[in-house]
């Protein structure tokens, strides 16, 4: 390379090392927040501080980079540290969770780190390139390159990068990415790099392969902290992380570590869920389960002769085809999913009933805890309405509420929210309320809400053969409530309140914290 070519191959480099940078430091924020909202809860807040912590680090670590007297050696000393810290968080942070049960201040600490040294890359960029004399030198042609850079990461991270790595390979892949533009600007910039360096270096770049080599290892590891029992499938898509679990006949499932059913005693809850709203609605022709990826709540609702079709709106398609596919997982549900009285949809639930003409007879809800923003639009005043005019006059609608002890705000917020949606079959009133609850020993005390245009007369269940657990004394008992957990004054959740996420959070932190 010749004295001219140099300091333009540099200059081109120095850009280069720019773009990738830029894509590395915000798919370590974003695992960071997805790691913390995993482990932590409350996607939203989490999300929200990690950005806050992240973004006030760099401009820590921009301002600490005065002091940097060698901008190439700070530059490549922030580049190996960054592939260390950044591409060891996730496996560190899931061993950590593991061991001790709580993730926080390691979290935080990292993240802090990681802010301070990519604050510092931009400035200690723009003075080497000043340093080599760059032609028409720009400091806006370094920062567009960065956006660009963070573009292309924001866009990679929840269509690429997590389907296919996941967070742990992720994270040690774009640590090994960091460790490479510190091992080329070593070569590039040969003169002012020291041995320690280059020493240094070599043992980081080692480590980050080996990890990478190792990640299934070290996937496995880390689960088994998380998870009592031996893990038979698990998978991170872009909704969620899917784990199944087993111990000799006992099968569980969680997602994002939270768990959905135990083999033992899921029973409990699906007929709790399903049978009371298929044996009190008059018409059960048409039957909608909102969530119920799993199919447990289909297999209920397919024990009645009258029921001809029903409609599982599931937003995971992995959640889905596992229920369906799985040899070990679909005689779980009687090879519901397999049912041809059965059509799969994987849709986002809102979007789905909102561009439905259908009118179904009953509309199961079956989603995951009102924890976020997210999920929260679900149990909402607004969307109560939106279905409520997708069912018949005496169809009804019922949803899991979470727990009336741990949770008992939440619980009594989404019989508020039910009794003030709007009721299309008559206007002048929202829609009637049923709570009921029963003990499940893996959930804890659990509630439901049914509800419909009018009032329920009081009746018998007709109950289908070979249920394990639900019987009309079992039910006339649900709808009792100790005085703590009887009904109490809370807001209603709407889309621009949200109430019950914090009620939610509370509820749970009060015991469990």
């Amino acid at each position: 390379m010749t004295d001219q070519t140099a300091p333009r191959f540099r200059e081109v480099w120095l850009l280069a090392a720019t773009f990738l940078v830029a894509v590395a430091g915000l798919i370590y924020e974003l695992i960071a927040a997805t790691v913390s909202s995993y482990l932590l809860g409350d996607s939203v807040r989490q999300f929200s501080l990690v950005i806050g912590v992240f973004l006030s680090s760099m401009g820590l670590g921009s301002w600490l980079s005065r002091y940097v007297a060698d901008a190439v050696r700070g530059f490549i000393w922030a580049q190996i540290l960054l592939g260390v810290i950044g591409g060891f968080m996730a496996p560190a942070l899931f061993l950590i969770y593991g061991w001790s049960g709580d993730v926080g201040l390691p979290l935080f600490s990292m993240l802090i780190a990681i802010g301070i040294l990519s604050g510092m890359e931009i400035p200690l960029i723009a003075r080497v390139l000043k340093e080599e004399g760059a032609t028409e030198f720009r400091f806006e042609n370094v920062l567009t390159v960065d956006y660009v850079g963070a573009l292309v990461a924001a866009l990679a991270f929840p269509l690429l990068i997590i389907p296919q790595l996941g967070l742990m390979s992720a994270s040690l892949a774009f640590g090994a990415l960091n460790l490479a533009v510190a091992g080329l600007s070593l070569v590039i910039f040969r003169e002012r790099s020291s041995v320690a360096q280059i020493g240094v270096w070599a043992l980081a770049f080692l480590a980050a392969l080996a990890g990478l080599i190792s990640s299934e290892r070290l996937v496995s590891v880390a689960e088994a902290g998380l998870y009592e029992n031996d893990i038979i499938f698990s998978e991170t898509t872009q909704y969620q992380q899917i784990t199944v679990t087993r111990y000799r006949d006992r099968t569980r499932l969680f997602l994002d570590a939270s768990i959905q059913f135990d083999s033992y005693d899921e029973h409990r809850y699906h007929e709790m869920l399903v049978h009371p709203a298929i044996s009190l609605a008059p018409r059960v022709a048409n039957i909608l389960i909102l969530g119920g990826g799993d199919g447990m709540a289909a297999r209920e609702v397919l024990r009645h002769d009258d029921v001809e079709s029903v409609t599982l709106v599931d937003l995971d398609p992995a959640v889905t085809a596992l229920f369906h596919d799985h040899p070990e997982l679909t005689p779980l549900n009687d090879f519901a999913l397999n049912d041809p009285r059965v059509t799969i949809l994987n849709q986002d639930a809102w979007e789905f009933v909102e561009h439905s003409d259908q009118i179904w007879d009953v509309v199961i809800i079956d989603l995951p805890d009102p924890k976020n923003l997210a999920l929260s639009r679900l149990y909402t005043r607004q969307f109560y309405g939106l279905l409520a005019e997708h069912i018949s006059g005496q169809g009804l609608i019922v949803t899991q509420s979470g727990s009336p002890l741990f949770a008992r705000e939440a619980f009594w917020s989404i019989v508020e929210t039910f009794e003030s949606a709007p009721n299309p079959h008559q206007p002048e009133a929202g829609l009637a309320a049923l709570p009921y609850h029963t003990y499940v020993p893996s959930f804890g005390e659990w509630g439901f809400v049914l509800a419909s245009p009018a009032p329920l007369a009081p009746r018998a269940l007709s109950l289908p053969e070979g249920l394990e657990y639900l019987t009309q004394d079992r039910w006339q008992a649900a709808q009792g409530f100790g005085a703590d957990t009887s009904r109490l004054p809370v807001e209603a959740n709407t889309l621009q309140s949200h109430a019950l996420v914090g009620y939610y959070l509370d509820g749970w932190d009060r015991w469990f914290q």
